[in-house]
């Protein structure tokens, strides 16, 4: 059983990050198009995942509760760097809030900033904030949702970590809905050698804008770790 894990595993880090390739040089030429062809091209590295999970690892998804239509905040757990691929499968083509470091790899990040990543500079004040707000506003006026991890990192399964400070603040300057997702992927996921399992995506009811930080916080906390227990 162990062996075969192990095999399985290694098969799909041959196959996915080979196909990976293939996907960011299709991205950049798709560049080139226009955008709708772009966003598919793109899209297509969150489905290429998601079949190598379920047809070499066995990993099957469960989605519980839907997103309201027009745009909303959707506040995500993150357990593993399996849900940072597969947004767009959970959410149609958002914008996502990411660190600035991401935005400087090679290729990716050109893809990226086309896509719609919202980059986020930690510690650099109010004109980084200022930048990073339009850009925001700007998706939300295409009528897109913006997407974020609020704990900031990778979150070991069980485990409940404060927010980020700098959420609260977002929500507060956004003035949408938050939409709170929880996510298990942590057990079958976050390990070298992947194992076969369902992951559940649980789909929180609208959180209305405008609320004080404390409760917006408590809300959005209670609502990402709700599947902690199971």
């Amino acid at each position: 059983m162990a062996a075969a894990r192990i095999l399985r595993s290694a098969l799909f880090y041959l196959t996915f990050y080979t196909g990976s390739v293939f996907v960011v040089l299709a991205s950049l030429a798709a560049l080139l198009a226009s955008r709708e062809t772009f966003r598919r091209r793109v899209d297509s590295w969150s489905l290429w995942h998601r079949w190598c999970a379920r047809n070499l690892v066995g990993i099957w998804i469960v989605v519980e509760g839907a997103l309201p239509p027009g745009p909303v905040f959707v506040a995500m757990k993150h357990e593993s760097f399996f849900e940072a691929i597969d947004i767009p499968q959970v959410v149609a083509f958002p914008g996502i809030f990411a660190k600035a470091e991401l935005m400087r790899i090679p290729l990716w990040g050109t893809v990226a900033d086309r896509y719609g990543l919202v980059e986020v500079q930690r510690e650099q004040g109010a004109r980084a904030l200022r930048h990073m707000m339009a850009a925001a506003k700007k998706i939300i006026g295409e009528g897109r949702s913006l997407f974020i991890f609020p704990e900031g990192t990778r979150v070991q399964h069980g485990t409940r970590v404060p927010l980020q400070a700098g959420f609260a603040g977002i929500y507060k300057l956004l003035g949408l809905p938050v939409v709170a997702i929880a996510v298990d992927t942590g057990p079958l996921y976050h390990r070298w050698i992947k194992l076969p399992g369902t992951i559940t995506y649980r789909i929180s009811d609208p959180i209305p804008p405008g609320l004080p930080r404390a409760e917006i916080e408590q809300r959005v906390g209670a609502a990402i770790n709700a599947l902690n227990s199971q």
